[in-house]
Protein backbone atom coordinates (compact mmCIF):
# COMPACT_ATOMS: atom_id res chain seq x y z
CA UNK A 1 0.00 0.00 0.00
CA UNK A 2 1.16 3.48 -0.89
CA UNK A 3 1.41 6.18 1.86
CA UNK A 4 -1.62 8.69 2.31
CA UNK A 5 -0.74 12.05 0.64
CA UNK A 6 -1.90 15.60 1.48
CA UNK A 7 -2.94 15.15 -1.93
CA UNK A 8 -4.83 12.43 -1.74
CA UNK A 9 -6.80 13.49 1.60
CA UNK A 10 -8.08 16.81 -0.23
CA UNK A 11 -9.41 14.81 -3.10
CA UNK A 12 -13.10 15.42 -4.24
CA UNK A 13 -15.54 13.24 -2.17
CA UNK A 14 -17.22 10.81 -3.98
CA UNK A 15 -20.40 8.91 -3.90
CA UNK A 16 -19.30 6.32 -1.93
CA UNK A 17 -16.80 6.16 1.06
CA UNK A 18 -13.19 6.32 -0.36
CA UNK A 19 -10.67 4.25 2.39
CA UNK A 20 -7.15 5.30 2.25
CA UNK A 21 -4.37 3.29 4.42
CA UNK A 22 -0.37 2.72 5.13
CA UNK A 23 1.74 -0.07 5.35
CA UNK A 24 1.72 -1.64 8.87
CA UNK A 25 3.56 0.03 11.28
CA UNK A 26 6.06 -3.03 12.15
CA UNK A 27 2.95 -5.41 12.05
CA UNK A 28 1.59 -4.29 14.60
CA UNK A 29 -1.57 -1.83 12.74
CA UNK A 30 -1.49 1.05 10.19
CA UNK A 31 -2.87 4.24 10.11
CA UNK A 32 -6.12 4.91 7.68
CA UNK A 33 -7.85 7.62 6.41
CA UNK A 34 -11.85 7.80 5.22
CA UNK A 35 -12.98 10.53 2.86
CA UNK A 36 -17.23 10.38 3.10
CA UNK A 37 -19.01 11.11 0.73
CA UNK A 38 -19.98 14.48 2.77
CA UNK A 39 -16.95 15.46 2.41
CA UNK A 40 -15.71 14.44 6.37
CA UNK A 41 -11.94 13.45 6.45
CA UNK A 42 -11.12 11.05 9.24
CA UNK A 43 -8.13 9.29 10.70
CA UNK A 44 -8.29 5.37 12.18
CA UNK A 45 -5.69 3.38 13.54
CA UNK A 46 -6.20 -0.49 12.20
CA UNK A 47 -5.18 -3.02 14.76
CA UNK A 48 -5.77 -6.70 15.74
CA UNK A 49 -7.65 -6.86 18.92
CA UNK A 50 -7.15 -9.93 21.57
CA UNK A 51 -9.95 -11.69 20.08
CA UNK A 52 -8.23 -11.83 16.50
CA UNK A 53 -10.58 -8.85 15.04
CA UNK A 54 -9.39 -5.95 13.24
CA UNK A 55 -10.41 -2.91 14.67
CA UNK A 56 -10.63 0.75 13.48
CA UNK A 57 -9.99 3.22 16.08
CA UNK A 58 -11.15 6.89 15.37
CA UNK A 59 -7.78 9.03 16.48
CA UNK A 60 -8.97 12.48 15.00
CA UNK A 61 -9.66 14.32 11.58
CA UNK A 62 -7.87 15.66 8.95
CA UNK A 63 -7.01 19.05 9.05
CA UNK A 64 -5.53 22.19 10.59
CA UNK A 65 -6.69 24.15 13.53
CA UNK A 66 -7.09 24.08 17.58
CA UNK A 67 -9.58 21.60 18.13
CA UNK A 68 -7.38 18.79 19.17
CA UNK A 69 -9.72 16.43 17.28
CA UNK A 70 -8.28 17.65 14.11
CA UNK A 71 -4.76 16.98 13.08
CA UNK A 72 -2.56 17.26 10.22
CA UNK A 73 -1.70 14.00 7.79
CA UNK A 74 2.52 14.09 10.32
CA UNK A 75 0.36 14.25 13.82
CA UNK A 76 -1.72 11.49 12.67
CA UNK A 77 1.22 9.18 12.09
CA UNK A 78 2.72 10.08 14.77
CA UNK A 79 -0.45 8.91 17.01
CA UNK A 80 -0.88 5.76 14.71
CA UNK A 81 3.16 5.28 15.83
CA UNK A 82 2.22 5.73 19.50
CA UNK A 83 -1.01 3.30 19.41
CA UNK A 84 1.27 0.74 17.81
CA UNK A 85 3.87 0.85 20.07
CA UNK A 86 1.38 -0.03 22.87
CA UNK A 87 0.39 -2.90 20.57
CA UNK A 88 3.99 -3.98 20.44
CA UNK A 89 4.39 -4.16 23.94
CA UNK A 90 1.26 -7.12 24.52
CA UNK A 91 -1.38 -4.38 24.74
CA UNK A 92 -3.90 -5.82 22.43
CA UNK A 93 -7.46 -4.31 23.41
CA UNK A 94 -6.06 -0.29 23.07
CA UNK A 95 -9.59 0.73 22.90
CA UNK A 96 -10.30 -0.74 26.96
CA UNK A 97 -6.94 0.49 27.51
CA UNK A 98 -7.29 4.28 26.14
CA UNK A 99 -10.41 4.51 27.85
CA UNK A 100 -8.89 2.95 30.96
CA UNK A 101 -6.28 5.43 30.95
CA UNK A 102 -8.78 8.68 30.33
CA UNK A 103 -10.91 7.34 33.38
CA UNK A 104 -7.50 7.68 35.19
CA UNK A 105 -6.64 10.76 33.79
CA UNK A 106 -9.74 12.21 34.91
CA UNK A 107 -9.77 10.62 38.36
CA UNK A 108 -6.02 12.37 38.31
CA UNK A 109 -7.31 15.71 37.47
CA UNK A 110 -10.53 15.54 39.77
CA UNK A 111 -7.94 14.68 42.63
CA UNK A 112 -5.41 18.13 41.45
CA UNK A 113 -8.77 19.95 41.52
CA UNK A 114 -9.28 18.67 44.91
CA UNK A 115 -6.20 19.29 46.10
CA UNK A 116 -6.39 22.87 45.16
CA UNK A 117 -9.80 23.50 46.30
CA UNK A 118 -8.52 21.80 49.90
CA UNK A 119 -5.67 24.63 49.86
CA UNK A 120 -7.44 27.57 48.70
CA UNK A 121 -9.77 26.66 51.61
CA UNK A 122 -7.04 26.23 53.98
CA UNK A 123 -5.31 29.95 53.06
CA UNK A 124 -8.95 31.12 53.23
CA UNK A 125 -9.06 29.75 56.58
CA UNK A 126 -5.79 31.17 57.12
CA UNK A 127 -6.77 35.07 56.45
CA UNK A 128 -9.87 34.72 58.14
CA UNK A 129 -7.85 34.05 61.14
CA UNK A 130 -5.43 36.73 60.58
CA UNK A 131 -8.47 38.62 59.96
CA UNK A 132 -9.92 37.95 63.62
CA UNK A 133 -6.38 38.82 64.86
CA UNK A 134 -7.25 42.39 64.12
CA UNK A 135 -7.63 44.16 67.23
CA UNK A 136 -10.43 45.71 69.07
CA UNK A 137 -9.86 49.45 67.47
CA UNK A 138 -9.46 47.79 63.65
CA UNK A 139 -12.68 46.54 64.33
CA UNK A 140 -14.42 49.83 65.39
CA UNK A 141 -12.45 51.68 62.88
CA UNK A 142 -14.24 49.15 60.02
CA UNK A 143 -17.45 49.19 61.85
CA UNK A 144 -17.57 53.17 61.67
CA UNK A 145 -17.24 53.25 57.83
CA UNK A 146 -19.69 50.40 57.36
CA UNK A 147 -22.09 51.42 59.60
CA UNK A 148 -21.80 54.26 62.05
CA UNK A 149 -21.12 57.02 59.22
CA UNK A 150 -24.85 56.48 58.42
CA UNK A 151 -25.76 58.06 61.36
CA UNK A 152 -27.05 61.19 61.73
CA UNK A 153 -23.99 62.40 63.25
CA UNK A 154 -21.69 60.00 61.18
CA UNK A 155 -21.19 58.20 64.45
CA UNK A 156 -19.88 61.24 66.18
CA UNK A 157 -21.12 60.06 69.40
CA UNK A 158 -20.49 56.51 69.88
CA UNK A 159 -16.64 57.31 68.88
CA UNK A 160 -17.18 59.52 71.78
CA UNK A 161 -18.31 57.01 74.01
CA UNK A 162 -15.87 54.33 72.72
CA UNK A 163 -12.69 56.33 72.85
CA UNK A 164 -13.71 57.46 76.94
CA UNK A 165 -15.22 54.50 78.27
CA UNK A 166 -14.12 51.82 75.65
CA UNK A 167 -11.04 51.26 73.35
CA UNK A 168 -8.56 52.03 76.34
CA UNK A 169 -9.87 48.91 78.05
CA UNK A 170 -10.30 46.74 74.78
CA UNK A 171 -8.68 48.37 71.60
CA UNK A 172 -5.51 46.53 72.44
CA UNK A 173 -6.94 42.66 72.18
CA UNK A 174 -7.18 40.87 69.23
CA UNK A 175 -11.30 40.88 68.85
CA UNK A 176 -11.01 36.59 68.97
CA UNK A 177 -9.70 37.37 71.97
CA UNK A 178 -12.29 39.29 73.79
CA UNK A 179 -14.17 37.59 76.41
CA UNK A 180 -17.26 38.66 78.20
CA UNK A 181 -14.94 39.10 81.09
CA UNK A 182 -13.15 42.11 79.26
CA UNK A 183 -16.31 43.43 78.37
CA UNK A 184 -17.93 43.80 81.60
CA UNK A 185 -14.72 45.20 83.21
CA UNK A 186 -15.75 48.13 80.61
CA UNK A 187 -19.27 48.55 82.05
CA UNK A 188 -18.43 47.31 85.86
CA UNK A 189 -15.66 50.95 85.75
CA UNK A 190 -18.68 53.04 84.26
CA UNK A 191 -21.42 51.63 86.99
CA UNK A 192 -18.65 52.50 89.56
CA UNK A 193 -18.53 55.93 88.57
CA UNK A 194 -22.51 56.02 88.51
CA UNK A 195 -23.06 56.68 84.49
CA UNK A 196 -25.77 53.49 84.82
CA UNK A 197 -27.72 54.51 81.89
CA UNK A 198 -24.32 55.34 79.91
CA UNK A 199 -23.18 51.90 80.81
CA UNK A 200 -26.05 50.18 79.45
CA UNK A 201 -25.94 51.98 75.79
CA UNK A 202 -22.15 51.46 75.96
CA UNK A 203 -23.11 47.35 76.29
CA UNK A 204 -25.51 48.08 73.76
CA UNK A 205 -22.74 49.70 70.81
CA UNK A 206 -20.18 47.40 71.83
CA UNK A 207 -22.63 43.89 70.93
CA UNK A 208 -23.98 45.90 67.94
CA UNK A 209 -19.88 45.79 67.10
CA UNK A 210 -19.42 42.31 67.92
CA UNK A 211 -22.32 40.69 65.91
CA UNK A 212 -20.80 42.82 62.97
CA UNK A 213 -17.66 41.10 63.24
CA UNK A 214 -19.82 37.57 63.72
CA UNK A 215 -21.64 38.67 60.08
CA UNK A 216 -18.41 38.97 58.58
CA UNK A 217 -16.92 36.16 60.09
CA UNK A 218 -14.27 37.75 61.47
CA UNK A 219 -15.45 36.11 64.70
CA UNK A 220 -17.53 32.79 65.12
CA UNK A 221 -19.27 34.11 68.45
CA UNK A 222 -20.40 37.50 70.03
CA UNK A 223 -18.69 37.55 73.38
CA UNK A 224 -21.76 39.52 74.56
CA UNK A 225 -24.02 36.93 73.97
CA UNK A 226 -24.54 35.51 77.15
CA UNK A 227 -24.28 38.42 79.27
CA UNK A 228 -28.34 39.45 79.85
CA UNK A 229 -28.57 43.58 79.58
CA UNK A 230 -30.69 43.71 82.35
CA UNK A 231 -27.99 42.85 84.46
CA UNK A 232 -25.72 46.03 83.19
CA UNK A 233 -26.75 48.14 85.75
CA UNK A 234 -30.30 47.18 86.70
CA UNK A 235 -33.49 47.18 85.60
CA UNK A 236 -34.10 50.64 83.28
CA UNK A 237 -35.78 53.48 85.03
CA UNK A 238 -38.24 55.89 83.13
CA UNK A 239 -37.25 59.41 83.93
CA UNK A 240 -40.18 61.05 85.22
CA UNK A 241 -38.31 64.52 86.34
CA UNK A 242 -40.36 67.30 86.12
CA UNK A 243 -39.36 71.14 87.89
CA UNK A 244 -41.91 71.96 90.07
CA UNK A 245 -43.17 75.72 90.15
CA UNK A 246 -40.93 76.55 92.94
CA UNK A 247 -37.75 74.90 91.29
CA UNK A 248 -38.03 76.97 88.26
CA UNK A 249 -38.01 80.31 90.33
CA UNK A 250 -35.38 78.65 92.21
CA UNK A 251 -33.94 78.33 88.85
CA UNK A 252 -34.26 82.01 87.43
CA UNK A 253 -32.33 82.76 90.85
CA UNK A 254 -29.16 80.25 90.40
CA UNK A 255 -28.56 79.98 86.80
CA UNK A 256 -26.78 83.86 86.46
CA UNK A 257 -24.87 83.19 89.24
CA UNK A 258 -23.65 79.43 87.94
CA UNK A 259 -21.07 80.54 85.65
CA UNK A 260 -22.41 79.21 82.79
CA UNK A 261 -21.98 80.71 79.44
CA UNK A 262 -24.54 83.00 78.32
CA UNK A 263 -25.61 81.15 75.30
CA UNK A 264 -26.15 78.35 78.12
CA UNK A 265 -28.14 79.90 80.36
CA UNK A 266 -30.68 80.80 77.03
CA UNK A 267 -30.66 77.37 75.74
CA UNK A 268 -32.66 76.69 79.42
CA UNK A 269 -34.94 79.28 78.67
CA UNK A 270 -35.48 77.96 75.24
CA UNK A 271 -35.82 74.46 76.02
CA UNK A 272 -38.15 74.78 78.77
CA UNK A 273 -40.38 77.51 76.60
CA UNK A 274 -40.52 75.89 73.06
CA UNK A 275 -40.03 72.27 74.69
CA UNK A 276 -37.60 71.54 72.08
CA UNK A 277 -34.71 68.47 72.62
CA UNK A 278 -31.80 69.96 73.60
CA UNK A 279 -30.09 68.35 70.45
CA UNK A 280 -32.25 70.11 68.11
CA UNK A 281 -31.77 73.23 69.62
CA UNK A 282 -27.77 73.10 69.58
CA UNK A 283 -27.78 71.92 66.07
CA UNK A 284 -30.04 74.66 64.88
CA UNK A 285 -29.00 77.37 62.24
CA UNK A 286 -29.74 81.10 61.60
CA UNK A 287 -31.27 80.12 57.99
CA UNK A 288 -33.75 78.08 59.96
CA UNK A 289 -34.61 81.01 63.08
CA UNK A 290 -36.91 84.12 61.66
CA UNK A 291 -37.24 86.01 64.51
CA UNK A 292 -39.33 88.57 62.86
CA UNK A 293 -41.97 86.04 61.97
CA UNK A 294 -41.49 84.02 65.15
CA UNK A 295 -40.81 80.67 63.76
CA UNK A 296 -37.91 78.06 64.26
CA UNK A 297 -37.88 75.39 61.44
CA UNK A 298 -36.28 71.88 62.77
CA UNK A 299 -35.29 70.41 59.32
CA UNK A 300 -36.17 66.70 59.23
CA UNK A 301 -32.25 65.92 59.54
CA UNK A 302 -32.25 67.06 62.95
CA UNK A 303 -35.64 65.80 64.38
CA UNK A 304 -35.26 62.64 66.26
CA UNK A 305 -39.02 61.09 64.12
CA UNK A 306 -37.34 62.40 60.61
CA UNK A 307 -40.06 65.11 60.36
CA UNK A 308 -39.55 68.39 60.00
CA UNK A 309 -41.19 70.42 62.96
CA UNK A 310 -41.77 74.37 63.14
CA UNK A 311 -41.94 76.23 66.75
CA UNK A 312 -43.25 79.46 66.43
CA UNK A 313 -41.72 81.28 69.02
CA UNK A 314 -43.69 83.42 72.29
CA UNK A 315 -41.83 86.46 73.14
CA UNK A 316 -40.36 84.60 76.00
CA UNK A 317 -38.54 82.64 73.05
CA UNK A 318 -37.73 85.05 70.56
CA UNK A 319 -35.94 86.99 73.75
CA UNK A 320 -34.07 84.15 74.44
CA UNK A 321 -32.98 83.61 70.37
CA UNK A 322 -32.02 87.34 70.63
CA UNK A 323 -29.20 86.89 74.11
CA UNK A 324 -27.75 84.23 71.64
CA UNK A 325 -27.76 85.47 68.31
CA UNK A 326 -25.84 88.91 69.95
CA UNK A 327 -23.04 86.70 70.13
CA UNK A 328 -23.08 84.14 67.49
CA UNK A 329 -24.80 86.36 64.75
CA UNK A 330 -22.05 85.85 62.72
CA UNK A 331 -21.90 82.13 62.79
CA UNK A 332 -24.18 80.34 60.23
CA UNK A 333 -24.86 78.19 63.54
CA UNK A 334 -26.66 79.17 66.82
CA UNK A 335 -24.46 77.13 68.42
CA UNK A 336 -20.83 76.71 66.75
CA UNK A 337 -18.33 75.11 67.88
CA UNK A 338 -14.77 76.83 68.42
CA UNK A 339 -12.96 76.70 65.17
CA UNK A 340 -16.88 77.65 63.65
CA UNK A 341 -16.73 74.54 61.45
CA UNK A 342 -19.92 73.37 62.63
CA UNK A 343 -22.66 73.36 65.61
CA UNK A 344 -21.70 72.46 68.91
CA UNK A 345 -21.24 69.36 70.58
CA UNK A 346 -24.76 67.98 71.26
CA UNK A 347 -23.96 67.61 74.81
CA UNK A 348 -21.74 70.18 75.76
CA UNK A 349 -24.92 72.13 77.42
CA UNK A 350 -25.92 69.11 79.48
CA UNK A 351 -21.91 68.28 80.48
CA UNK A 352 -22.56 72.22 82.19
CA UNK A 353 -25.45 71.73 83.74
CA UNK A 354 -24.19 68.35 85.47
CA UNK A 355 -20.97 69.67 86.22
CA UNK A 356 -22.79 72.46 88.12
CA UNK A 357 -25.23 69.53 90.11
CA UNK A 358 -22.48 67.79 92.01
CA UNK A 359 -23.08 66.54 95.86
CA UNK A 360 -21.63 68.30 98.47
CA UNK A 361 -19.51 64.93 99.12
CA UNK A 362 -18.56 64.39 95.65
CA UNK A 363 -16.35 68.09 95.62
CA UNK A 364 -15.54 69.67 92.57
CA UNK A 365 -13.84 67.52 89.14
CA UNK A 366 -10.92 69.02 87.91
CA UNK A 367 -10.74 71.31 84.76
CA UNK A 368 -14.66 71.82 85.40
CA UNK A 369 -16.43 74.06 87.40
CA UNK A 370 -15.75 75.51 90.54
CA UNK A 371 -19.65 75.84 91.03
CA UNK A 372 -20.08 72.67 91.68
CA UNK A 373 -23.29 72.86 93.50
CA UNK A 374 -24.85 76.27 91.76
CA UNK A 375 -27.67 74.50 90.20
CA UNK A 376 -29.05 71.73 92.47
CA UNK A 377 -32.86 72.10 93.06
CA UNK A 378 -34.77 70.30 95.43
CA UNK A 379 -36.38 67.58 93.79
CA UNK A 380 -32.80 66.21 92.48
CA UNK A 381 -30.61 66.17 89.75
CA UNK A 382 -32.45 67.38 86.11
CA UNK A 383 -31.13 67.45 82.60
CA UNK A 384 -32.41 69.29 79.56
CA UNK A 385 -34.97 66.85 78.89
CA UNK A 386 -36.72 67.29 81.83
CA UNK A 387 -36.83 70.77 80.79
CA UNK A 388 -38.65 69.44 77.98
CA UNK A 389 -40.84 67.44 79.79
CA UNK A 390 -41.80 70.02 82.64
CA UNK A 391 -42.40 72.50 79.64
CA UNK A 392 -44.98 69.74 78.20
CA UNK A 393 -46.55 68.74 81.79
CA UNK A 394 -47.02 72.73 82.16
CA UNK A 395 -48.78 72.99 79.22
CA UNK A 396 -51.53 70.19 80.00
CA UNK A 397 -51.56 71.75 82.93
CA UNK A 398 -52.66 75.09 81.98
CA UNK A 399 -55.28 73.28 79.95
CA UNK A 400 -53.90 72.43 76.45
CA UNK A 401 -55.07 69.25 75.14
CA UNK A 402 -52.54 66.42 74.88
CA UNK A 403 -53.53 66.27 71.70
CA UNK A 404 -51.92 69.84 71.03
CA UNK A 405 -49.21 69.36 73.20
CA UNK A 406 -47.95 66.23 71.34
CA UNK A 407 -48.20 68.28 68.49
CA UNK A 408 -45.62 70.82 70.14
CA UNK A 409 -43.29 68.31 71.25
CA UNK A 410 -43.26 66.96 67.66
CA UNK A 411 -44.21 63.18 69.00
CA UNK A 412 -45.50 61.28 66.25
CA UNK A 413 -48.93 59.82 65.83
CA UNK A 414 -49.13 56.15 67.23
CA UNK A 415 -52.57 55.21 65.42
CA UNK A 416 -52.15 54.86 61.77
CA UNK A 417 -56.00 56.13 60.98
CA UNK A 418 -54.89 59.37 62.96
CA UNK A 419 -51.95 59.94 61.04
CA UNK A 420 -53.31 59.06 57.66
CA UNK A 421 -56.52 60.69 58.25
CA UNK A 422 -56.45 63.60 60.71
CA UNK A 423 -54.46 66.29 58.58
CA UNK A 424 -55.34 69.45 60.74
CA UNK A 425 -51.96 71.30 61.10
CA UNK A 426 -52.75 72.82 64.80
CA UNK A 427 -51.15 75.48 63.70
CA UNK A 428 -53.53 78.25 65.66
CA UNK A 429 -53.68 75.78 68.78
CA UNK A 430 -49.66 75.22 69.14
CA UNK A 431 -49.34 79.11 68.86
CA UNK A 432 -51.37 79.50 71.90
CA UNK A 433 -49.75 76.85 73.81
CA UNK A 434 -46.48 78.07 73.36
CA UNK A 435 -47.63 81.85 74.01
CA UNK A 436 -49.49 80.04 77.30
CA UNK A 437 -46.79 78.22 78.56
CA UNK A 438 -44.21 81.07 78.27
CA UNK A 439 -46.95 83.79 80.01
CA UNK A 440 -46.90 81.03 82.71
CA UNK A 441 -42.72 81.21 83.04
CA UNK A 442 -42.54 84.83 82.34
CA UNK A 443 -44.67 84.93 85.78
CA UNK A 444 -42.60 82.33 87.77
CA UNK A 445 -39.69 83.90 86.83
CA UNK A 446 -40.38 87.86 87.25
CA UNK A 447 -38.40 88.84 90.09
CA UNK A 448 -40.17 90.79 93.06
CA UNK A 449 -39.31 94.43 93.50
CA UNK A 450 -37.89 93.27 96.85
CA UNK A 451 -35.41 90.35 95.51
CA UNK A 452 -34.13 92.85 92.99
CA UNK A 453 -30.74 93.81 93.43
CA UNK A 454 -29.47 94.63 89.76
CA UNK A 455 -32.21 95.65 87.60
CA UNK A 456 -29.48 94.85 84.46
CA UNK A 457 -30.38 91.35 85.21
CA UNK A 458 -33.69 91.34 84.41
CA UNK A 459 -33.34 91.41 80.80
CA UNK A 460 -31.80 88.35 80.47
CA UNK A 461 -34.70 86.07 81.89
CA UNK A 462 -38.16 88.10 80.29
CA UNK A 463 -38.56 90.43 78.02
CA UNK A 464 -38.81 94.42 79.02
CA UNK A 465 -42.08 96.01 79.36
Amino acid sequence: MANITDKAMKAKPGQTHKWLSEVAIWGHGSLLARITPSGDRLFYFQYTNEAGKRYALPIGTYGAGDDAATMTLSDARQRAMELASLHKTGIKNIREHLESEETARIAARNAELARLDEERATAETELARQASRKSVAELFEHWAKIDLINRKDGGAEVRRMFEKDVLPFLGQYAVADVKKGHITEVTDTMLARGVNRAAKIAFSLMRQMFRFAVDRDLIEHDPSASIRKAKIGGKDVERDRVLTDDEIRSLAKKAPEAGLLMTTEAAIWIALSTCCRIGELLNSRWEYVDLKQRTWLIPAEHSKNGKPHTVFLSNFAVNQFERVQSINSSSAWCYPNTDNSGPVNSKTVTKQLGDRQRQPEQGTMSRRSAKAQSLLLPGGKWTPHDLRRTGATLMTALGVIPEVAERCLNHTEDNKVKRIYQRHSYTSEMTAAWNLLSEHLEILIKPKATDIKNTSDLGAIIEPS
